[in-house]
């Protein structure tokens, strides 16, 4: 590929505004309001087995991911998590609700078109990279494109290669890259098509702290520079402090929203889950009613 400017792209920076840190109803993202919403769930209920092996893995989520901005999900093992992450994205149905991209209501698709949309409006990053050994970094990024026939916005990817600083690497194959760089790889190849949002389940899990810093570095930058979204799954407090906003679920609920994180504030918030995963004592609003929880 050749290196050529961005030039008039309207993929140019677009600035956050700075989010109220005052609460707000749990269902309605502050920073939705103004920035429009790029995915949503509402009513979500997601149940597996029947009976007494039932487990309600969603019990009634609704909420927005805003466009344009970087939110974290978190919350104890077994909060659901995951699933709300893979139902909002289309990788799994709800027993009942509905999911969303934009105004596209999932449950209304077939195979073969919720397989179009996640192709054409959706990345994923995933914990273990999932690039393809025998292809070079270039071809593992436009790898989607070339499955469905597209050649893509060349000045696009051209601009996403200088972003995660792999123009000198493009024609080595993965094994040849350090955890980092495949990551990174992964990032360009979820932003490749342009999508709506990007989902990543946990990518900076196979990493040294070093090289996770990097890629949420790289995240962030390439949601606030060309006004991608993106929805990140994580357990580390550190990690979700990159994020402009963390929803936070326990038993399958969603159970507060924190605006501007910090690692402090939000480690200070997982506190409030006791060893068993559930909730400490929660006011009506859902949000702890000892010292720690919100500022």
């Amino acid at each position: 590929m050749n290196a050529s400017p961005l030039g008039s792209s309207p993929l140019g920076p677009s600035p956050l505004g700075t989010p109220s840190r005052a609460a707000s109803h749990l269902t309605t993202s502050t920073l939705a309001t103004a920035a429009g919403t790029a995915a949503r769930v509402v009513d979500a209920v997601k149940v597996y087995g029947r009976g007494d092996t039932e487990v309600r893995a969603l019990d009634g989520v609704s909420v927005d991911f805003p466009a344009g901005c970087f939110t974290a999900i978190m919350g104890p093992s077994g909060s659901g998590k995951s699933t709300l992450m893979h139902c909002a994205a289309g990788l799994d149905t709800l027993t009942s609700g509905s999911a969303r991209i934009g105004d596209t209501e999932l449950g209304a698709l077939d195979d073969r078109k919720l397989t179009r949309l996640r192709r054409e409006r959706i990345g994923f990053v995933f914990q273990s990279f999932n690039l393809v050994p025998t292809l070079t970094v270039a071809e593992n990024i436009t790898l989607p494109l070339d499955l469905a026939g597209d050649h893509g916005d060349l000045d696009w990817i051209d601009t996403l290669i200088d972003t995660v600083g792999l123009r000198e690497r493009l024609h080595h194959r993965p094994a040849e890259l350090s955890g980092g760089q495949q990551q990174r790889v992964a990032v360009a190849r979820a932003f490749a098509s342009a999508p709506d949002v990007v989902f990543a389940d946990e990518p900076t899990g196979n990493l040294d702290s070093r090289a996770g810093e990097e890629v949420l570095r790289l995240l962030r930058r390439t949601v606030h520079e060309t006004s991608r979204t993106v929805v990140m799954v994580t357990h580390d407090p550190v990690a979700a402090a990159y994020a402009d906003e963390v929803v936070f679920l326990a038993d399958g609920r969603l159970v507060d929203r924190m605006p501007a994180p910090t690692a402090e504030r939000v480690l200070d918030r997982m506190k409030a889950f006791d060893p068993r995963g559930h909730q400490s004592t929660l006011n009506a609003q859902g949000h702890q009613s000892t010292r720690g929880a919100r500022p």
